[in-house]
């Protein structure tokens, strides 16, 4: 068991919890990022700059800067404590993330690619999953890879937002180091092994899906067929 503030949490719980919202952030910043790369790699429009470094700021300036006036909207909309606002909290420096590394695997596609897609016949979204998604595929596994290891051990803002019921790993852990009263050393270090077993776990089966130190090879090979 756990302590966090006056609440007992099991750890079964706490690795549900951190499940949970890990595959929800990945699943949600894939479906914001992607889209939102591709309209930043081919639309120009007023502002495309200053909207580049507001993606910018949330990877530049430490989570704890803007952690704790994202924690108090969180409250004040009645998200704060709730697995939904842990969430929230984690997408604002990763869906940035996921636009930043996707936008130069966009422009290494050929727009004449998408030109004669249109051409015969395609829309927008038969376009985009059968002709842009299977060239933009090695970006995409290495942006969510990225973002579930970011997740796993974004502590700030996962700190200053969870509740009881909404703990992760790597919270309950810190929680349960400072925790008031006598603790074993032993269920400490069981705790931190248990949160490096997982988080090694996790990266061991992305990388039987994607290589990165190959990613850009791969997009520019699929580009030339």
């Amino acid at each position: 068991m756990v302590r966090l503030g006056l609440e007992r949490v099991s750890l079964g719980d706490v690795l549900l919890v951190t499940f949970e919202v890990v595959f929800a952030v990945v699943l949600l910043a894939g479906l914001i990022g992607v889209p939102a790369a591709y309209a930043m790699a081919r639309r120009e429009f007023p502002g495309k700059k200053a909207v580049m470094l507001l993606f910018l700021l949330p990877l530049l300036i430490p989570p704890i800067t803007y952690g704790i006036p994202l924690a108090t909207v969180l409250y004040q909309a009645g998200l704060g404590g709730t697995l939904w606002g842990v969430i929230l909290a984690n997408l604002v420096p990763t869906v940035p993330f996921v636009i930043l590394v996707m936008i130069p695997f966009v422009e290494q596609i050929d727009p004449r690619v998408e030109a004669a897609a249109r051409v015969f016949g395609a829309g927008t979204f038969r376009m985009f999953v059968h002709v842009l998604a299977p060239l933009l595929l090695p970006g995409v596994l290495a942006a969510l890879l990225l973002v579930l290891v970011r997740t796993i051990a974004m502590f700030e803002l996962t700190f200053l937002v969870a509740g009881p019921t909404s703990t992760t790993l790597v919270v309950a852990l810190y929680a349960a180091v400072n925790s008031p009263g006598v603790r074993a050393v032993q269920s400490v270090d069981a705790m931190a092994m248990i949160y490096m077993g997982v988080t090694l776990v996790w990266l061991i089966l992305a990388l039987q899906f994607v290589n990165p130190t190959q990613i850009v090879t791969r997009a520019k090979r699929e580009n030339t067929h």
